[in-house]
């Protein structure tokens, strides 16, 4: 299964792209054994500020045909990482070949966006940087091909 990470703007070097990175790195090494391949980034930015609608548009061109929609929103259902390993499994398992990760811009995801997506995901309750929320991800991603690995990296 490919893995899409789908963002509004670009991330310039320094600490969050060296943590992106590193994070992406790691799940490319723990997830190619478990049919996981390497998360790919795919930015977009909305270089004439047509704000969120514009955004999601874009966005919506970055996501693989076919693919399951995951949006990360603060309204959606948060898991903790062994149910997240176990989420990712499951689309694995269950045959889809392109897992696209949606992170909006400074105002969010636009409604319907958010509506087309097939799951909601939170980091939970407060409003995170969308630049750190790419952090965050890449961290669970990896993190979550550890549990499937029964590696040591998770502890419970």
């Amino acid at each position: 299964m490919r893995v899409h990470i789908c963002a509004v703007g670009r991330l310039r070097t320094g600490p969050e792209a060296d943590l992106l990175d590193d994070y992406l790195t790691r799940f490319d090494r723990s997830g190619r054994a478990l049919s996981l391949s390497k998360g790919e980034v795919r930015e977009v930015e909305d270089k004439k500020g047509k704000g969120m609608q514009a955004e999601a548009d874009l966005l919506v061109r970055a996501i693989p045909d076919g693919a399951t929609v995951v949006a990360l929103d603060e309204r959606g259902q948060v898991l903790s990482s062994p149910e997240f390993a176990t989420k990712i499994a499951h689309w694995r398992d269950d045959g889809c070949a392109d897992l696209a990760f949606v992170i909006g811009g400074a105002d969010g995801l636009s409604k319907e966006l958010r509506a087309r997506a097939d799951f909601k995901l939170s980091f939970g309750r407060m409003v995170w940087p969308h630049m750190l929320a790419r952090v965050m991800l890449s961290e669970q991603l990896y993190r979550a091909a550890s549990i499937l690995a029964g590696a040591p990296y998770h502890r419970e």
